[in-house]
């Protein structure tokens, strides 16, 4: 048994040991980390690092689970008791078509497990190892005990851990205690037997998040082996839940439920009572109940839900939660952050200014001389990028943009770490607004500290100059920067301070203060060439695009209007600014803003509230720790897929995979296509619903005979509702789908005629079905059954084509447009026709061949649905039905 075996079975208290001990019970090289070769065999010996889900419906038991439909077994029911006294034939082949109905049922269930587990397996978390000496991004699951993993600030920690170093590193543990409180973590070893999970100061836990510092440590637990790992064993079977809309459906498929079942009751008793055979009426009761019954809506929201959000994922919106696709076409607000958002994330430095110098370009000889040198160590060692082993940058963008100017003027930040090495540091939090690296030169030390020039200069007591330190001019400065920024500049105050021992408890308040400035340096991230399309698009929809950053308010005034954001009546708010006003004030500014300029993250959940306050529906992007809350709130919360944090994308509903505004307009987009979709796959089913209820329902009272059999009933049911309804979710955006106004939250799902076309289609279509029976009994067409079936299957394919769009003719649109739903058509219409011209299936459809005159009579009493509809949609071209302010009964 190697060691690795061991310390899992004996379950070693990973806090009694010292740093070297657990490296040398998991055989790991704590600075080199694991090799390759190690990392598979370790990977086979303990399998992946995950949390195994509660046990799901395999394929067998999803098509089992399509028949537990209460009335759906009672029709089973009804069907065999029907063949032991009766004819056989009836039975097997509603039974047949009850199975085909499951099959098609199953497929949809399996399509939208595969696809929301392919979602899942998208947002999958990585984390940063070292492995043969190099530090790697991987993914989260394939990390094995004895694995050495690097923590920064918004991290989720990827398994249980034993920290080997740690600065100011401080994680947040409430996923396992309960403790809200971020916990500050340490190295030493704690000699305590029994020790409580929330004091195992030297460990870190899978699920935790990491809010302040940095850290390093080595993995002792992957998966199910994890404190996480232990309390998942309580969670297994938790189903996910159902969105608004799904509810909201159900609750309204209950009361058609109860409604439907009164007519059938009727039908029933009216059969009974003109004498027709009492299995018979039951069956066709029944059918008409399974048919009508709109059971299978909330699933088909679900499949369409899935797939529109599979399909939104391929166009770098990933849905995490899936209530987000339909609600987007709700937004009215879209609250962006600036950088990497709006802008290219590609900041580089365009300006430095030092001791009253504008530098555009860096001439090599200049680097030698004060303070321009102290400026260009400042950029290469107050810095967390690195090179990767591909020779990339890894880092923050700002980061990123110093290191490589001060890589280009000759200032290597590996070599001159060798000279003056890092041995502290304060970390940048949103609160200070600033972050100092402390390096050691001979035996003095030298602090770094870069941030926000208006904190910043309050801060210098002096400045360096080619003669060495001068009295500062703060009014000058303050000029320099404010000219910077009205440029669309990032500005940055660089400064320094010298030790003559390095300082034994280092603090921001003990550190960072007394400085010496060295220079200003301005920074560009240019906008989005494709971010300015979309803030029209935006204002075009209905929608207020509004810019949040950390940035001066002259950069972010000037690339505002850069984008065409902000206009002449709109507003530009600073944090202090908004900090000093309560809520009540701020609400009456709110819908005005455009800008958010040097703005806490914090503060964006007082943004969020105080538009939701004034009914806006709210969508806001965010990446750190801090804009959490605020993702939380917002009605769609958008976290960024590249710079996000893992923090950040657990609150979000929606994450971009390109941290692109034009992304998040383009899921609107998507999100408008697929609502629409499914408001017209509503609409078609319980239209067809309407039309089949009506024949039934109406023809004994207009002294007609039951027009269908049962098995008539459930073929319409399977063959309308199945291919021809899936297929317009395929169906294109409408026609100026982003220039309409946002569909208010609360809208019924059947507004703005839905429910008036439900009743008065479904009206026609009975309507014709029943003229078709009553003509062909009144000329001694035999028969009359056949058509009947004929002309209210065909009508309700001449229906779904009508309904591609709520305005736009079929011949507009193009017949061809939506290439599925034609082909589905087409197969109906064949499979219709098979029932009719082919003779076995005479026999157990009880249909008979139709003569050519029949047949074109069937035709034309099938098209009068969808010329009704055609004429209904001119209507609403002219404005003459269904104002937006219709709103059904539901």
């Amino acid at each position: 048994m190697g060691a690795a075996e061991d310390a899992e079975a004996t379950e070693h208290r990973w806090y009694r040991l010292t740093v070297e001990e657990t490296g040398q019970q998991l055989q790991s090289q704590l600075e080199s980390g694991l090799t390759a070769l190690e990392v598979a065999a370790r990977h086979r010996r303990h399998g992946p690092n995950e949390i195994q889900e509660g046990r799901r419906h395999g394929p067998f038991a999803m098509f089992l689970g399509q028949f537990t439909d209460f009335m759906i077994l009672v029709l089973i029911a009804a069907a065999i008791i029907s063949g032991l006294i009766g004819d056989m034939v009836d039975t097997l082949a509603i039974l047949a078509i009850i199975i085909l109905n499951a099959i098609i049922g199953f497929v949809q269930e399996y399509r939208a497990e595969r696809a929301i587990a392919a979602l899942k397996q998208m947002a999958a978390l990585t984390a940063q190892v070292v492995r043969d000496n190099q530090p790697q991004v991987v993914p989260a699951t394939e990390l094995v005990p004895g694995d050495v993993v690097l923590l920064d600030a918004g991290q989720a920690v990827p398994a249980d851990l034993r920290l080997t170093e740690v600065a100011q590193l401080k994680i947040e543990e409430a996923a396992l205690t309960g403790e809200s409180q971020p916990v500050e973590k340490s190295t030493e070893a704690i000699d305590e037997i029994d020790l409580a999970l929330g004091d195992r100061r030297n460990l870190a836990h899978k699920g935790t998040l990491v809010t302040y510092g940095r850290g390093r440590g080595v993995v002792v637990a992957t998966g199910m082996k994890t404190e996480l790992g232990r309390i998942a064993e309580l969670l297994r079977g938790e189903e996910e839940g159902k969105t608004p809309l799904q509810k909201r459906l159900a609750r309204f498929g209950r009361s058609l439920a109860i409604a439907v079942l009164v007519i059938c009751a009727i039908v029933f008793t009216t059969g009974i009572l003109r004498g027709e055979p009492m299995m018979l009426m039951l069956l066709t009761a029944i059918s008409l109940a399974v048919a009508a019954i709109p059971e299978a809506l909330p699933a088909v929201v679900s499949v369409s839900l899935a797939l529109g959000a599979r399909k939104m994922a391929a166009r770098n919106a990933l849905i995490r939660k899936l209530p987000a696709v339909e609600t987007l076409g709700s937004v009215t607000f879209i609250c962006s952050d600036k950088t990497g958002t709006l802008t290219e994330n590609r900041m580089r430095v365009e300006e430095i200014y030092c001791a009253g110098t504008i530098m555009r370009e860096i001439q090599h000889e200049a680097t030698q001389i004060e303070p321009l040198r102290s400026l260009l160590w400042a950029l290469a060692l107050s810095n967390d990028a690195r090179p990767d082993a591909n020779g990339k940058t890894l880092g923050d963008p700002t980061e990123v943009a110093l290191f490589q100017a001060a890589k280009v003027a000759g200032f290597d930040k590996t070599a001159l770490e060798s000279e003056m090495p890092r041995v502290g540091e304060l970390p940048f939090d949103s609160e200070r607004a600033r972050m100092t690296t402390l390096h050691k030169v001979g035996a003095e030390a030298l602090a770094f500290t870069k941030g926000a020039p208006e904190r910043m200069l309050l801060l210098c007591q002096n400045v360096l100059t080619p003669d060495g330190v001068a009295a500062i001019d703060r009014d000058e400065l303050e000029r320099a920067a404010e000219r910077m920024a009205s440029d669309g500049l990032r500005v940055l105050a660089i400064a320094q301070r010298r030790w003559l021992k390095l300082p034994a408890e280092p603090t921001p308040e003990g550190v960072e203060t007394g400085l010496t400035l060295v220079g200003l340096v301005g920074l560009l991230d240019p906008p989005r060439a494709e971010a300015l399309e979309a803030v029209k698009l935006c204002k075009g929809a209905g929608i207020t695009p509004v810019m949040i950053t950390g940035d001066h308010p002259a950069t972010a005034r000037a690339i505002a209007k850069r984008l065409g954001i902000i206009d002449g009546a709109d507003e530009v708010i600073t944090g202090p600014e908004l900090a000093r006003m309560d809520m009540r004030e701020f609400e009456e500014h709110v819908e005005r803003v455009r800008v958010y300029a040097r703005v806490a993250p914090e503060q964006k959940i007082k943004i969020v509230r105080a538009l939701q306050d004034k009914g806006e529906f709210v969508a806001m992007t965010g990446d750190g720790v801090n804009d959490a809350p605020a993702l939380k709130r917002a009605d769609i919360g958008v976290a960024m897929g590249i710079t996000g944090t893992d923090v950040a994308k657990e609150a979000g509903h929606m994450i971009l995979l390109d941290d692109n505004f034009a992304t998040i307009v383009s899921a609107v987009r998507e999100g408008r296509r697929i609502f629409d979709n499914i408001r017209k796959f509503i609409k078609y089913t319980m239209t067809s619903n309407s039309g089949e209820i009506w024949t039934i329902f109406l023809a004994p009272f207009l002294g007609l005979p039951i027009p269908l059999l049962p098995i008539h009933i459930l073929w319409i049911n399977l063959v309308t509702d199945g291919l021809p309804g899936l297929a317009l979710a395929a169906e294109r955006e409408e026609r100026g789908v982003m220039q309409r106004r946002p569909r208010p939250p609360n809208e019924s799902i059947f507004a703005h005629g839905m429910w008036q076309h439900i009743l008065w289609v479904g009206l026609l279509m009975g309507a014709a079905s029943l003229f078709t029976q009553a003509w062909a009994i009144a000329t001694d067409h035999g028969h009359w059954q056949t058509m009947v079936f004929t002309v209210l299957t065909l009508s309700q394919l001449g229906h779904v084509l009508a309904i591609r769009s709520d305005a736009d003719s079929l011949f507009t649109q193009g017949v061809f447009s939506n290439r599925p739903l034609i082909g589905a058509v087409l197969l109906t219409f064949g499979l219709q026709m098979a029932t009719i011209y082919v003779p076995v299936l005479n026999s157990i459809f009880k249909t008979e061949p139709l003569t050519l005159e029949e047949l074109l009579f069937c035709l034309a009493m099938s098209s009068v649905v969808f010329i009704g509809v055609e004429i209904e949609k001119w209507a609403v071209r002219r404005g003459w039905l269904y104002a937006p302010t219709s709103r059904s009964p539901m």
